[in-house]
């Protein structure tokens, strides 16, 4: 499958997450009782970067985790294989918490909706904001994002790929066709 075109490199992703941050501290007034997760696979590092430049912006240390939606899916009986359970990772204590979900691209908003339905079985927090690299469009259900680094408008016949350091050795985002 080869690259229709590059819509974020790496210091565009790079600067798209130092914007992130700064609009997370501003609609917060600040990082009290806020807790980053990242919605597994391409979310968790995507989190990760976000907790670190908050750190770096505000000079305190803000819980993160990581979560594994997996048997949350709708489309799991769509699948034929068996699906590969992800741990999930949140030892923070999320009740009454500001909880910012973290994802690599919205789409349809199944999985954001399934990341919802997988938090509130760790508890209940006072605030669920979503943060994500990529906007695509296409919503199936009522979810936006609070937080956006880059509204792409694609066809549904596009994808778009997250590459990222941590998963797969470079910063990119792409979009191919099907």
């Amino acid at each position: 499958m080869e690259a229709k075109a590059t819509v974020l490199d790496e210091a565009a992703i790079r600067r798209a997450l130092t914007r992130i941050s700064h609009e997370i501290i501003e609609k917060n007034k600040g990082v009290e009782d806020l807790v980053l997760v990242g919605v597994k696979t391409r979310g968790v590092p995507i989190a990760k970067r976000l907790k670190h430049k908050i750190q770096e912006i505000e000079g305190v240390e803000i819980p993160e985790g990581e979560l594994d939606i997996t048997l949350y899916r709708d489309d799991l009986t769509e699948n034929q294989d068996e699906p590969e359970l992800k741990e999930t990772n949140i030892t923070a204590d999320i009740d009454g918490k500001k909880v910012i979900l973290v994802d690599d691209v919205l789409y349809t908003g199944r999985t954001v909706r399934a990341a919802m339905d997988a938090l509130i079985d760790h508890g209940r927090p006072s605030q669920i904001q979503l943060a994500v690299l990529v906007d695509r469009g296409h919503r199936e259900l009522p979810i936006r994002a609070d937080f956006v680094g880059k509204n792409v408008p694609t066809s549904q016949d596009e994808i778009i790929t997250v590459s990222l350091v941590e998963t797969d050795e470079r910063d990119q985002v792409e979009i191919h066709e099907k």
